[in-house]
């Protein structure tokens, strides 16, 4: 079995409302505000995937409460931005606010964790070695991977760094760094090449990644690997990771980069939803 390193060098839904009526705050004011944060927060369980539209006599049937109050709730929802009326059906669906709110959970998920399932699938769909990388300012970071089930595949060791600059990972990053910083990289010798490339050309090329949406590496970095990379994107739209597909050389041939580039970036995309990415 032969096996080598990677490309990169050679790089709710809430189910409804609550089951029942809230019940309204009696007795000393802690109660009576514990009860109002209960009904707030049974207005916004209402919206789901299913139903992400619904109107006041729909929540104040749902959730028990009399119509003026849950208009008053959403009032002040509304005035906040986490809901708001769809202007056709004068209904009420999510907004904006609520990532606001949900933003510091949403930094820290662990992408690791959301990427595996799709990783996975990646590589049991292409029989090729899936990774996910990081960008540590300098290199693409390997912090995942699912190898190929090939006895011939791309492997390399959790936290090898990779800064060879046509690697598909460091591009996919430098696609979405500002060219500025990229220049800086190439001038300080940060990035590795074998034959520099002029800053303006090697901008061209990222540019054109960012572009595409992916990242190929076909042979440049060794001559033996082919690597396509793909951006995964969080909630505020920041490049957060990369998916590679790394496979060796004589099973891509160049007919082939178009499908393994759709099947890489579409495991990007639907990480990148798990994010809480919206996507174009």
């Amino acid at each position: 079995m032969s096996t080598t390193s990677t490309e990169h060098d050679a790089g709710r839904t809430g189910s409804g409302a609550a089951s029942g009526p809230a019940v309204a705050g009696r007795g000393t004011g802690g109660a009576r505000g514990a009860s109002v944060i209960v009904n707030v927060l049974q207005v916004i369980r209402c919206f789901t995937v299913e139903e992400p539209l619904v109107g006041v006599t729909e929540i104040a049937a749902q959730v028990g409460l009399h119509k003026s109050s849950v208009s008053r709730i959403l009032a002040t929802l509304e005035q906040e931005q986490v809901v708001e009326r769809d202007e056709t059906s004068r209904k009420y669906r999510l907004g904006l606010g609520l990532i606001v709110v949900a933003g510091p959970l949403l930094a820290n998920l662990d992408v690791r964790r959301v990427a595996m399932d799709d990783l996975r699938e990646l590589s049991e769909s292409t029989g090729e070695t899936a990774a996910l990388n990081i960008w540590d300012g300098a290199a693409a970071v390997t912090v995942e991977q699912v190898p190929s089930r090939q006895q011939v595949k791309h492997t390399s060791v959790l936290g090898s760094r990779y800064a060879t600059g046509y690697s598909a990972s460091v591009q996919v990053y430098l696609a979405h760094e500002h060219p500025d910083a990229v220049r800086q990289l190439l001038q300080d010798g940060t990035l590795q090449f074998t034959d520099p490339p002029g800053p303006e050309d090697y901008l061209r090329r990222v540019a054109e990644v960012r572009r595409l949406g992916y990242a190929v590496n076909y042979t440049e970095t060794s001559q033996d690997e082919v690597g396509i990379a793909a951006p995964v994107y969080d909630h505020r739209g920041q490049v957060v990771a990369s998916v590679l597909v790394a496979a060796p050389f004589y099973r891509v041939p160049q007919e082939a980069v178009e499908q393994l580039s759709a099947a890489c970036g579409g495991a990007a995309q639907r990480i990148s939803l798990r994010l809480g990415a919206i996507l174009p």
